[in-house]
C-alpha cells in the first residue's frame, strides 16, 4: 500500500480511537457522578438545563469538599447531641415551630462541629450533598418548611415533617465516622 494513501488512514484511526476513548471517560464520569449524586443529580441536571454542566458543577463541588477538614464526632459529642436531639424532640409536642427552629439550628450546629463551611444555606445544601447525597433533599425539604413557618404558612403536620427530614441528616452526621471517600476525616480523642 502506497504510503501517502497509509499515513492519512493510521492518523485517522488514531483519531477515532482517541475519540471513542474520551467518549468511554465521559460516559464513566457521568455514570460515577449520577451514581454517587442519585436524586441530587437530576436536579442538578433539571437546575443547570443540561449534564455537561450540571457535571462540572457537581465535580466542582467534590472538589471543594476534598478540601475542608472534616471530622468524626467523638462518642462524648455525639452523646450531647443525641441529648439535644431527645429534648428538641420532647419540645415538638408543647411547640411545633420553636422545635423546628431548634432541631435546624442544631443540624447547622452539627455540621459547624464536623467541620463544614457555614456560608448561606444553599452552599451547605451543597456541600452536604457530596457527602450525603441520599438525605440532601430532605434537608432542602425541611428548610422550605422552615420558612413557609416563619411566613405562617405551615401546619404542625408540615412542622412534623420537617423534623423527621432534620433527623434523617442529624443522624447521618452523628453516626457517619468516615463520609463517603470525600473529604479529609481529623479524628479527635475522646
Amino acid at each position: 500500500m502506497d504510503t501517502r494513501i497509509l499515513v492519512p488512514v493510521i492518523i485517522g484511526l488514531v483519531l477515532l480511537i482517541v475519540i471513542v476513548a474520551l467518549l468511554v471517560i465521559r460516559k464513566r464520569k457521568s455514570d460515577q457522578l449520577k451514581q454517587h449524586f442519585g436524586p441530587e443529580y437530576d436536579r442538578v441536571v433539571q437546575q443547570h438545563g443540561g449534564s455537561r454542566r450540571a457535571e462540572a458543577i457537581l465535580a466542582e463541588r467534590e472538589k471543594r469538599v476534598e478540601k475542608f477538614s472534616i471530622r468524626a464526632l467523638p462518642a462524648g459529642e455525639r452523646d450531647r447531641y443525641a441529648e439535644e436531639w431527645a429534648n428538641v424532640q420532647k419540645r415538638f409536642v408543647d411547640d411545633p415551630a420553636l422545635a423546628v427552629t431548634e432541631a435546624d439550628a442544631l443540624v447547622t450546629r452539627v455540621m459547624s462541629t464536623r467541620g463544614y463551611p457555614m456560608g448561606d444555606f444553599e452552599q451547605r445544601a451543597a456541600d452536604i450533598s457530596v457527602n450525603y447525597p441520599a438525605v440532601v433533599q430532605n434537608y432542602r425539604a425541611a428548610r422550605v418548611i422552615v420558612v413557609r413557618q416563619a411566613q405562617g404558612q405551615s401546619t404542625t403536620e408540615d412542622l412534623r415533617q420537617a423534623m423527621v427530614y432534620y433527623r434523617s441528616l442529624f443522624d447521618e452526621l452523628l453516626a457517619s465516622t468516615n463520609p463517603q471517600k470525600i473529604g479529609v476525616i481529623h479524628e479527635r480523642a475522646s
